[in-house]
């Protein structure tokens, strides 16, 4: 499978814009659309190059988790490729929430409760980290985003807040 607009939205809403590299939370040097792979201090990206990481970390991840095998709907697809771009495809494959995913036993307050505990940086539970979290269960269970906020909205309102914090630093 790959990701539909909805999924790449979602991510990019979470991951936000940054033409400069910078130190993110978990102290990885991050560019782009939370590009990683050998961004160091000081480099710096155009759109269109943030683009070309985000398809690129996009197909890492999709790869991930269609390498599961599981049995998912588009949308369903869609949060489990968010989660694996912000945690990392070795995350994601020895998590419990992937063997979870894999029981047709667990209830879905089980891999809810799984999901939601990928909150932390540094041993620091950030509160974008939980909003995310959220996003993408909901996303993942309803195969919506919220009842009654359609993604774009959200995502021009976290972009816009993104922007506000940035302006202040």
């Amino acid at each position: 499978m790959k990701t539909s607009s909805i999924g790449r939205k979602l991510i990019q809403s979470f991951e936000g814009y940054s033409s400069e590299a910078y130190l993110c939370p978990a102290g990885v040097w991050t560019i782009g659309y939370g590009h990683t792979r050998n961004v160091k201090q000081g480099d710096t990206c155009t759109r269109e190059q943030a683009d070309i990481f985000l398809q690129e970390d996009l197909k890492t991840a999709e790869d991930a988790v269609n390498a599961q095998n599981l049995k998912l709907g588009q949308l369903q697809f869609d949060a489990l490729v968010s989660f694996v771009y912000n945690v990392g495809a070795g995350a994601f494959e020895s998590s419990t929430l992937l063997k979870k995913l894999k029981t047709s036993t667990a209830a879905t307050s089980e891999i809810e409760a799984e999901w939601k505990k990928w909150k932390y940086a540094n041993k620091v539970e950030l509160k974008g980290l939980v909003r995310r979290r959220a996003a993408e269960y909901a996303l993942y269970k309803r195969g919506f985003f919220l009842l009654t906020l359609p993604i774009v909205i959200l995502a021009a309102i976290v972009t816009v807040v993104v922007i506000i914090k940035n302006r202040k630093k």
